[in-house]
């Protein structure tokens, strides 16, 4: 007996980086669209400072071309890219990623992580914890009647303060362009020193979907002042 596997889209993460200053942060996805087999490149380039996208992005590049290269529509999305910061001086400033939990890591809490924000042993800095929680929002337009939507807050456990918790994000309304979310879970946390101290950090979010084969997965990021 054989059985037809179904399985969503799930979008490869790349950190490119900071801008010499820190002041922007980017990282891209890229995959296959289930479904049409269109191959597609976004690159996010987010104010640290205000977490928002810097002027004229987020860049979407997609081939509605079965047989185009998936090379092909990240180079085209690299080359929009320039305008914002260059692709070197990203990769001259990508920061250290102090956690990371893929998609496929099973033995991870997807809703916690903490780190050493550097590889300074031992550590010279306190430790920096996260949590995520989800906040329902029922079924929205976009799930066309397949599910309920969820969003997410963020919280930063600061350990130097008795464990203080500060807000970072919290959803008040679903954006479209996250579709149909079921999920979210901690994907990463990038940090970025300017000379000696940490500056900024940049934490990754793993988004799950209503994709049109199965659950996809796509990425946002929540910036800040260290």
């Amino acid at each position: 007996m054989t059985t037809n596997a179904r399985a969503g889209d799930v979008a490869t993460l790349d950190i490119l980086g900071f801008s010499q200053d820190g002041g922007i942060f980017a990282f891209e996805e890229y995959g296959v669209q289930d479904g049409s087999g269109f191959p597609y490149a976004n690159r996010y380039y987010i104010d640290t400072a205000s977490d928002s996208y810097v002027k004229g992005t987020p860049i979407r590049v997609r081939l509605d071309d079965e047989s185009a290269s998936l090379q092909a529509a990240r180079d085209k999305a690299r080359e929009q890219g320039e305008a914002i910061v260059s692709q070197a001086e990203l990769t001259e400033n990508r920061g250290f990623t102090a956690g990371s939990n893929p998609v496929t890591e099973l033995s991870a809490d997807p809703s916690r992580m903490v780190v050493n924000p550097r590889p300074v042993i031992p550590p010279i800095d306190t430790p920096l914890e996260f949590r995520l929680e989800t906040i329902p929002f029922g079924e929205l337009e976009q799930c066309h009647g397949m599910g309920e939507a969820v969003g997410f807050r963020l919280l930063r456990i600061d350990a130097a303060d008795g464990g203080k918790t500060q807000l970072v994000h919290e959803d008040t309304s679903i954006p479209k362009s996250r579709n149909c979310p079921t999920g979210y879970f901690i994907g990463a946390i990038q940090t970025f020193s300017s000379g000696l101290d940490l500056s900024r950090y940049a934490v990754l979010i793993g988004v799950q979907q209503i994709g049109f084969e199965g659950p996809n997965y796509r990425w946002m990021a929540v910036t800040g002042v260290y």
